[in-house]
C-alpha cells in the first residue's frame, strides 16, 4: 500500500511541535542544572524540582509510564532468582494492593 505524502502544512507543523518540545526540555534542563549548580542548596530537593520547574512533573509522569513495560520486564527475569520467602512476601503485597 503506498505511503501517504504528506501536506508541506503538516511537515510545518511537526517541525513547530518538534522544535517546541525541544525548548521546554531545554528549559527544563537548564532549569534543573541551575538548581543542582547552585551552591547554597546542600540536600537535593526532588520534589522542590517537580514543584518548581515549569511542565517537569508532567514530563517526569509520561516519561515513567512509557517506561513501565521495561520495568515490568525486569520485574519477571529476576523472579526467579528470589527466594521462596521473597516471593511470598511480593505476593502478599499485591494480594494487599488488590484488596
Amino acid at each position: 500500500m503506498p505511503r501517504k505524502v504528506e501536506s508541506s502544512t503538516e511537515q510545518k507543523d511537526e517541525r513547530v511541535q518538534e522544535k517546541e518540545k525541544t525548548e521546554m526540555l531545554e528549559r527544563m534542563l537548564a532549569a534543573v542544572l541551575n538548581y543542582l549548580s547552585d551552591d547554597e542548596i546542600e540536600e537535593i530537593d526532588l520534589e522542590y524540582l517537580l514543584t518548581n520547574t515549569k511542565d517537569l512533573r508532567q514530563w517526569w509522569d509520561q516519561y515513567r509510564e512509557k517506561n513501565k513495560k521495561q520495568v515490568e520486564d525486569e520485574i519477571k527475569k529476576s523472579l526467579s532468582k528470589l527466594t521462596l520467602e521473597e516471593l511470598e512476601s511480593i505476593r502478599e503485597q499485591i494480594k494487599e494492593k488488590k484488596g
